[in-house]
């Protein structure tokens, strides 16, 4: 794990304004918590030995059992006699709320991640897209399927429509970016809401199942939803199919 060694590093010497040096496994924990958030160690993935990060970190290793103990009563890590710690499987939690963004909630959630295109296309809107974002039957809309990634595994697949002309230069912008936000500032909107959620549980085909690597028999979360701009006009409308062991949806009420 070459990547794990520049990201992780000795704790700083104990000052006046930190003279416990107990408080080293309480800074060690939060390094390998950060680190298990950020996709460097992934689920069901072994730790380095006690010995191991002990070395690593400049510590002793009862420094370095404290530090696991309080990974695994946060849920992190379980750690089996003669086998080692493990990293658990855990749901990164995400917030739906007025303004709902993906870079955005992965940051608050501690996890690092991204968008991904896999295909791009012009189609011509279906009933159901047409009036999701109050166009005309067959007006030309640009069609993202888009993978979510968080923690280093993939987290949603999306179905994303957007009117034509208006965001004609999106796709370019959201390839080199991986920001939807940001293609949305470029092509002049500053801000904006999503006017509704509706969540819904299934089992996903193929296809979206192969997207998350997982199998077609497990449940996926599926939310169907709609962006306006601060007139009111809508600019998205998006179908994303969350993989349910991975994401918890949160729904914040006092941003809706």
């Amino acid at each position: 794990m070459t990547a794990m060694t520049t990201s992780l590093t000795s704790p700083q010497p104990p000052t006046q304004d930190m003279p416990e040096r107990d408080s080293f496994w309480s800074r060690i924990a939060q390094q390998l918590a950060d680190a298990i958030g950020q996709g460097h160690y992934m689920p069901g993935e072994r730790l380095p030995s006690e010995h191991a990060l002990a070395e690593q970190f400049g510590v002793n290793r009862h420094t370095i059992r404290r530090s696991l103990a309080n990974l695994g009563q946060r849920g992190l890590v379980r750690s089996t006699q003669g086998r080692g710690t493990f990293v658990e499987a855990f749901a990164v939690d995400l917030v739906l709320g007025k303004r709902t963004r993906h870079r955005q909630g992965l940051a608050q959630a501690g996890v690092r991640g991204g968008l991904q295109i896999i295909q791009s296309e012009t189609v011509q809107a279906n009933a159901d897209q047409a009036q999701a974002l109050d166009l005309a039957l067959g007006s030309p809309l640009l069609y993202l399927q888009v993978l979510g990634e968080g923690a280093g595994q993939p987290l949603h697949v999306s179905e994303r429509y957007f009117p034509l002309p208006r965001f004609a230069r999106l796709s370019n912008v959201v390839q080199s970016s991986g920001s939807i936000t940001e293609a949305f500032a470029q092509h002049g909107v500053s801000d904006y809401l999503r006017q509704e959620s509706r969540i819904s549980a299934r089992l996903p085909n193929t296809e979206v199942a192969a997207l998350l690597s997982q199998t077609s028999t497990r449940p996926v979360l599926l939310v169907t939803s709609v962006n306006v701009d601060t007139q009111g006009v809508p600019i998205e409308y998006a179908r994303a199919w969350f993989a349910g062991d991975r994401v918890t949806l949160t729904v914040k009420h006092d941003e809706l």
